[in-house]
């Protein structure tokens, strides 16, 4: 008769699989989307010791912010720095003072802390039905799906290895396929020598506080597109990742200590930092755990990288971004195949309001930018316009909240 598993065992299966989940959370942010803050860094011309402290200042309180909300709610809270705020950045410090642009650091994440005190945001949220946030989230994460075997024609050898591995592992054990995809890609990839860290050196980073400077030109060009560029392309397709995949952590909570923690940053050069949205898909999912009781260590395992990297600085960002594109964006499509494929079974699920999430799929998909506002924003403003043409006043069950545990076993 075989032996029970021992405790020791079966606790370390609980932690390496959420914790695998965590740092890939983690190498595909600073491999994907950190040398935007690098490229503002370069146009607002920052100084070495300023633009190390951007790094440190946004690392660590999104590691604070994740491991505080992680252990507080047990659920995967992953935090991250605004990528959409970090792209327009790259353009809006061309023509603001660096003093005025941390002013409107800080006057933006004040105004997310009276939010997260008002309520307001989480009224917003229970308003969406479950089929059109799933629509939502399977649109936003399409292009990382088609990221994942786009590669093809960059990098065919190491996309084909990945996507080979990741069917044969899927094929004789779910849980353990996104681990084997990142262990065999990094000794393909050393043994390649194709991880190119020679000039990378340790150093820690040291924050450099800079005095904020507030004028109505900041006020108005960077810290109000700074607001609801980070409110619709973070916060809200942030918060449908978590109730898709049956999270009820409040977002008034999220939004009031992301924004405190903001606050605090600001002045050492961190823009903005909130609940992550594509990278949070990775924890929250089946693939992080099947138990979601313990997919939590995610998000603490995330935070502890993250305050790693932000007390060495910019020598393990560099270390991450390393890794080549085409890596980066294999790994985080092959990642996310579970998410989307359960956010399309969600938005499909329900006949009567199958059309409805399947226009705001496509409109998510489409990645619509209009008055500097980004896509998840307009596809989310499309699809409920589409079911409010299409199912408003019909059905009292088709209008229950994404918040609402019951509505989202629904969805599934």
């Amino acid at each position: 008769m075989p032996s029970a598993p021992s405790p020791l065992s079966v606790r370390w299966n609980d932690l390496a699989h959420p914790a695998v989940a965590g740092l890939i959370s983690v190498i595909v942010n600073y491999g994907g989307t950190f040398i935007l803050v690098f490229q503002a860094a370069r146009v607002a011309g920052l100084s070495p010791e300023l633009t190390a402290s951007w790094v440190w200042s946004t690392s660590i309180g999104v590691g604070v912010t994740g491991i505080l909300l992680s252990w507080i709610s047990r659920e995967p809270i992953i935090t991250a720095w605004s990528t959409p705020a970090a792209a327009f950045l790259v353009t809006a410090l061309a023509n603001t003072s660096y003093a005025e642009a941390i002013g409107a650091y800080l006057i933006s994440a004040a105004a997310f802390m009276v939010l997260g005190l008002s309520g307001w945001f989480e009224r917003v949220i229970r308003l969406i039905p479950p089929g059109v946030a799933a629509g939502l989230l399977a649109g936003i994460l399409l292009q990382f799906g088609i990221g994942a075997f786009g590669s093809l024609s960059i990098d065919p050898l190491l996309v084909v290895l990945l996507i080979l591995a990741y069917v044969v592992f899927k094929r004789f054990s779910t849980r353990y396929a996104v681990v084997g995809i990142l262990v065999l890609g990094l000794a393909f990839l050393l043994s390649q020598d194709r991880v190119d860290v020679s000039g990378v050196r340790l150093a820690f980073a040291a924050p450099v506080f800079t005095m904020p400077v507030f004028s109505l030109n900041a006020l108005l060009s960077v810290a109000l597109p700074l607001f609801l560029i980070t409110l619709t392309g973070q916060y809200m397709p942030g918060m449908l990742v978590l109730r898709h995949d049956g999270f009820r952590t409040s977002a008034n909570t999220i939004v009031t200590i992301t924004g405190l923690g903001s606050l605090l940053m600001a002045p050492f050069g961190s823009h903005a930092f909130n609940l992550a949205a594509i990278t949070a898909a990775i924890c929250t999912g089946r693939d992080a755990h099947e138990d979601p009781s313990k997919r939590w260590i995610a998000g603490i395992v995330a935070g502890i990288f993250y305050l790693l990297v932000g007390v060495f600085g910019v020598t393990l960002a560099a270390v991450f971004m390393a890794f080549p594109a085409t890596f980066i964006a294999t790994l985080a499509g092959l990642a996310l195949l579970g998410t989307i494929g359960g956010s399309l079974a969600s938005a499909m699920a329900d006949a009567r309001t199958r059309e409805a999430s399947l226009i705001t799929f496509l409109a998510a998909a489409a990645n619509i930018t209009l008055l500097g506002i980004g896509g998840a924003f307009w596809g989310l403003v499309i699809g409920l316009a589409a079911y409010a043409v299409l199912n408003g006043q019909r059905s009292q069950k088709t209008t229950s909240p994404v918040a609402s545990p019951s509505a989202i076993r629904r969805a599934h």
